[in-house]
């Protein structure tokens, strides 16, 4: 009898445990992932502290807000980040703002690595640049100009448009073109934060050196991936 009281006690115990823990996720759907590489790893182009910083308060303050608007839209818990950016209209500022800054975010990480690791552009990619922007040189300007010239903080975008066609736009505060609210609406393939955070530690007020010196840890090889998957 004492054995059969204690086993349902424990099966209740696990039961409850199992509940508990779903319903942590229910309320908690967002999660911010590890960084692909160490703090350092992008060094000397992007420093230690900024990174640290960057992921480690700014991005889990996206992901903590973002998580804390499931109360108000339960929705959100089933969806994609790409689903909700499709309707940021639906939503009210604080999902569109850190709704935003968590997919940006999560984006943007995966799209640098360190010196020298990050391969160069795919044929299908250079072709794409060629034709779209003139040569590799003239898209870097024409980033690096939509960068410099967000006033204010924002982000830099290189996108392929619904033709299948590369462009480059940039986007007020957390905004991305994935956006409907987006004036140059596409898939993002390469992305550059240029929010005062992301740069100041090392920068300063110097941004067009920030963006100089970004393209020496651009992933490339994920950007290939991107762009594949986006004209397909």
């Amino acid at each position: 009898m004492l054995k059969s009281t204690v086993s349902s006690f424990k099966s209740l115990l696990v039961a409850s445990f199992l509940t508990l823990t779903a319903s942590v996720a229910m309320a908690n759907p967002f999660t911010l992932a590890p960084l692909p590489y160490a703090f350092d790893a992008l060094e000397p182009a992007i420093d230690k502290e900024t990174m640290q910083i960057h992921h480690g308060k700014h991005h889990q303050a996206y992901v903590n807000n973002l998580n804390a608007q499931v109360a108000t839209y339960p929705e959100l818990a089933k969806m994609s980040l790409e689903q909700i950016m499709a309707k940021i209209s639906s939503y009210n500022m604080a999902v569109r703002n850190n709704g935003g800054g968590h997919y940006n975010h999560a984006l943007f990480w995966t799209l640098m690595a360190p010196v020298g690791k990050g391969g160069t552009p795919s044929s299908a990619l250079a072709k794409a640049i060629d034709r779209d922007f003139g040569s590799l040189d003239k898209m870097k300007e024409a980033f690096e100009k939509a960068g410099a010239t967000r006033f204010g903080s924002g982000w830099a975008w290189v996108v392929v448009t619904a033709d299948k066609k590369l462009a480059i736009t940039s986007t007020p505060n957390q905004d991305n073109p994935l956006m409907d609210i987006a004036e140059v609406k596409g898939t993002p393939i390469l992305a550059l934060d240029v929010w005062e955070h992301a740069y100041y530690l090392k920068y300063q007020n110097r941004r067009g050196d920030y963006l100089k010196e970004w393209w020496k840890v651009v992933n490339w090889n994920e950007v290939n991936k991107l762009f594949d998957q986006a004209v397909k």
